[in-house]
């Protein structure tokens, strides 16, 4: 599979099969997000796989969304420098955790697998579920697993309504 097909394959998976991750299909997703771009190659992230299913109960507590407690792994995305600011005035823990979930959900695809990107959830509960000093931020839990629905076609706005050439318009 190349990219653009990942790309096209990827969807929100809200309900997931309870096979369980096999952990070569896991090391590979986690090797994509290693390899992920950072800003200055900072590379200030952890990313907390959690399999524990009292763990997943919780965090999918934190987050209001029930399905998370069913998919058999959960990957929290962690910025250990969330003060660093980049020149553009854009937090660079966004930016760069962003391209590493990206990566760990195109990773998921080629390996058959689902994922769904969580960025509402308390992050003071998940912190606690987690462990994570108050220092950290967590910026995305990700659920993992085998689709148990097949995929719906996802609307796309047209290129052309997305895309400008050399000058923004509105």
């Amino acid at each position: 599979m190349n990219v653009h097909e990942a790309i096209k394959k990827r969807w929100a998976v809200r309900n997931y099969r309870p096979n369980p991750v096999p952990e070569e299909s896991l090391n590979k997703i986690l090797e994509a997000a290693r390899l992920a771009p950072s800003a200055h190659n900072k590379q200030g992230w952890k990313f907390i796989v959690v399999k524990d299913s009292s763990k997943r109960k919780k965090l999918s507590k934190a987050s209001g969304q029930d399905f998370l407690a069913k998919a058999p792994i959960i990957i929290a995305g962690v910025a250990l420098d969330p003060d660093y600011i980049m020149d553009s005035e854009v937090p660079a823990y966004a930016v760069n955790l962003g391209i590493a979930m990206e990566h760990i959900a195109l990773s998921a695809v080629e390996e058959g697998l689902g994922t769904c990107w969580i960025g509402s959830f308390s992050q003071k509960e998940a912190k606690e579920v987690l462990k994570i000093p108050e220092k950290y931020k967590i910026v995305a839990l990700m659920p993992i697993g085998f689709p148990a629905d097949k995929s719906t076609p996802k609307f796309r706005k047209d290129l052309k309504k997305i895309a400008c050439y050399e000058n923004f318009i509105e």
